[in-house]
């Protein structure tokens, strides 16, 4: 998958800004605060509906604009992968209402243009994968089974529709009979999409203890362990929906079940990742981030693009080199900003291509 066309208007301090990006690693400078991350927000706004630094009303577009637009165009492997088939989308996004194109068609849901451009992204808050609550976790699943899974997607959805009448019944105080029905499309739904989910996290843990020990040895990364959202090892999905059947009613909404699935992480000497510093959280999450993109290749035959945002300042020059080197060893395209050149791509490794970013212009160096 490698995009050869980013067009943006109206995003941040962008009025209107287009990039040619190569095959291979993409290196985009700049000074702090002088719009560079707003292209991979762009192509993260494209791949998951939304920025990785908040809202899209709150910033992303344009101060005094409606709205921004992002156009980009890509090429992938057809079936078969013997084949370059081109793609393009479009999205415009006034931070309430959207519209968005695929191919020359409308689409109806933004999960259509989500699930068309796949998108990894490491950047400064991609700690909380690690250190933080269990949502962006969950998230980070269920983003890696809807690419790789086609049956992922309507089990996720008639799961939580279910979640949503259940919570409905119990904040209305219905009797148990109602509640029964929703609780078994609950078990129907929620005990396979937990499997994937497992069978998932089990892949994951083999591709990320080993890039783990390439990145950051003296993590020493030893699991990876599904927390399912409730006791599964000890009751049935059903079981537990009954025995928390008052308690939900007190409560008013649904306390155990899929929806507060968790995923953590263990290591040979660091006690649990609330141990963790803030560097080994980002060097934690960035093997598992790789270990997705990873595992996206082996499935779907391509990889996926891969973004790092502000490298110098998330990781050091040893580390910046150990990932690099990695990176320039696969056929991901690659998208990196930074303040300066990385030493590895001054001295060892050379960018497909570079860009240099000024007062909301975009000028390629090479």
């Amino acid at each position: 998958m490698h995009i050869v066309r980013v067009a943006l208007n109206r995003v941040r301090r962008f009025d209107s800004v287009e990039l040619a990006p190569r095959p291979g690693i993409n290196l985009i400078t700049g000074a702090n605060g002088a719009g560079k991350t707003s292209l991979l927000e762009a192509l993260h706004l494209m791949a998951y509906g939304r920025s990785f630094r908040g809202r899209v009303r709150d910033g992303l577009v344009q101060k005094g604009a409606d709205s921004l637009d992002v156009f980009v165009e890509w090429e992938e492997r057809g079936a078969g992968g013997e084949t370059v088939v081109p793609r393009r989308a479009g999205l415009r996004h006034g931070g309430q209402s959207w519209k968005g194109r695929l191919d020359g068609e409308d689409v109806a849901q933004l999960g259509t243009l989500c699930a068309a451009l796949a998108v990894v992204t490491f950047e400064p808050g991609s700690h909380a994968l690690v250190s933080g609550g269990s949502e962006p976790r969950r998230r980070f699943i269920d983003w890696g089974l809807f690419h790789v899974e086609p049956d992922f997607l309507p089990l996720w959805r008639r799961y939580t529709r279910a979640l949503k009448q259940r919570n409905a019944l119990l904040k209305a105080g219905a009797p148990g009979y109602q509640l029964d029905a929703w609780d078994r499309e609950l078990v129907e739904a929620g005990v396979p999409l937990t499997s994937r989910r497992q069978h998932y996290v089990e892949r994951l843990q083999e591709r990320a203890i080993a890039i783990a020990a390439d990145l950051a040895p003296t993590l020493q990364l030893q699991t990876l362990e599904l927390l399912p959202g409730w006791r599964r090892h000890e009751v049935s999905l059903g079981d537990a929906l009954l025995l928390a059947r008052e308690r939900d009613r007190n409560a008013g909404f649904t306390s155990v079940g899929p929806h507060r699935a968790d995923w953590d992480v263990g290591f040979a000497q660091i006690p649990g990742r609330d141990a963790l510093s803030r560097g080994q959280a980002k060097l934690t999450a960035l093997a598992c981030l790789l270990a997705q993109a990873e595992d996206y290749a082996a499935l779907r035959g391509e990889w996926p693009v891969i973004a790092l945002d502000d490298l110098g300042s998330e990781l050091d020059r040893n580390h910046q080199r150990r990932v690099l080197h990695r990176l320039a060893q696969v056929p991901a395209q690659v998208f990196i900003t930074a303040t300066e050149v990385p030493a590895a791509l001054e001295e060892e490794l050379r960018p497909a291509a570079m860009f240099h970013v000024e007062h909301g212009t975009l000028q390629a160096v090479v």
